[in-house]
């Protein structure tokens, strides 16, 4: 609601005798207005995040502090990876002994069946031998100039020549499967070397650091808050009546109080779709280009959103209006008797302001000696021009 017009003041009481008092007087009017929503609001950042250590270790260099803008990548903070990076290389030493062992020349390299491997391919050769030489000395003793002895011998060779094809096999899968755990181990103790330096999430400010050089930091340990300011965002609460009028990419203008001279512009960019049961309101969020980092998270605004909405309302002059004991009235004047009447105001337009509560459109008011009008009180209107006082002469 909008507040009184004129400061308050004790009424005072014309006498009894003397006589009408004098006013000048205006007309309750329609107006045709289209309707602006207006709101007071918050700043939030468009993101912010608390950026912690991933990795244990005594931070040897902090390279941002309080307000520093940072860019994307950048790194905030580097941590002793001494440990790290003799991880990394032992990592590294079982990785490599574990494709030698499968033939492959580096950890790009892939096996893909295990009868590609040098082990799997000798066993193979020596089956095949045994294979063939089971086949010619049961030929030779076919013909009975073999010794069955021999036959024996071909044959338990080649069994057990396929028993360790089978398990170099087995052996192979085994090998294959530890070539990719260690590669999955290569890969953490690289990111842990990596998460050594620690770097901002997304081109932001600082907004607090709680890290110092020497400090033994543990996983988990916060280290910066960070805050992208551009866009910001501007959240304010509209009344559920003027749920209808508000959409997505509407236009806002926004005034700050900092800035009292300047009109920032934005855009609706987010509508919450439920409604606070206590307040009768629900939340819409604005989006703001702020390159300039002009304005800042946490400060109220007040926004305006045009609408296209037009209604016709009932509008006095600000002048009309007077505080008194609370409310704000407007004196109605009916055959010369004022009518004291307190009235619920809406919104202001130029110097009239809108009356939803109190005055028809039609009725006069009083414009003057507020102060001096009760119900009842007798009134003279004199709407006459005021006289012009004649200029002297040089």
């Amino acid at each position: 609601m909008v507040g009184g017009c004129n400061k308050q003041a004790p009424p005072v009481q014309a006498k009894q005798d003397s006589g009408p008092i004098q006013v000048r007087t205006a007309e309750a009017r329609g107006r045709d207005v289209l309707r602006v929503v207006e709101s007071v609001g918050t700043f939030f950042p468009f993101e912010e995040a608390i950026v912690s250590a991933e990795v244990e270790g005594k931070a040897e260099e902090v390279k941002a502090d309080l307000g520093d803008a940072v860019e994307a990548g950048a790194v905030l903070v580097r941590i002793n990876d001494e440990e790290l990076r003799y991880s990394v290389a032992q990592s590294e030493a079982q990785l490599r002994q574990s494709l030698e062992r499968l033939g492959l020349k580096d950890e790009k390299a892939r096996l893909s069946d295990p009868r590609d491997a040098p082990d799997v391919r000798r066993a193979a050769a020596e089956l095949l031998e045994a294979n063939q030489r089971l086949k010619r000395v049961r030929s030779l003793v076919d013909q009975n100039i073999g010794a069955k002895s021999e036959l024996d011998q071909a044959n338990a060779r080649q069994q057990a020549m396929q028993a360790a094809y089978e398990s170099t096999i087995n052996q192979t899968r085994n090998i294959m499967a530890e070539v990719e755990r260690n590669k999955a181990m290569l890969d953490l103790q690289r990111k842990k070397l990596r998460d050594a330096s620690v770097r901002a999430p997304f081109k932001a400010f600082v907004k607090e650091r709680q890290v110092t050089a020497g400090q033994f930091l543990r996983p988990n340990t916060p280290l910066f808050v960070l805050v992208k300011i551009d866009p910001i965002r501007l959240r304010v609460e509209i009344p559920e009546r003027m749920a209808p009028w508000i959409k997505q990419g509407q236009v806002v203008d926004v005034e700050v109080e900092a800035f009292k001279d300047r009109k920032f512009q934005g855009k609706i960019w987010r509508i919450s779709p439920t409604v606070d049961q206590a307040k009768r309101t629900f939340v819409a969020e604005v989006l703001i280009n702020n390159g300039a980092g002009e304005l800042k998270p946490g400060s109220y605004a007040k926004a305006h959103v045009p609408t296209s909405r037009t209604e016709k309302v009932t509008v006095l002059p600000q002048r009309a209006i007077y505080y008194i004991m609370g409310a704000n009235k407007a004196y109605v004047i009916r055959d010369g008797v004022v009518d004291a009447r307190e009235v619920k105001m809406g919104d202001r337009f130029d110097t009239d302001v809108e009356i939803l509560e109190g005055v028809q459109e039609g009725e006069t008011v009083a414009t003057t000696a507020l102060p001096r009008l009760d119900t009842g009180v007798k009134v003279r209107v004199n709407n006459d021009a005021p006289k012009q006082s004649p200029k002297k002469a040089d």
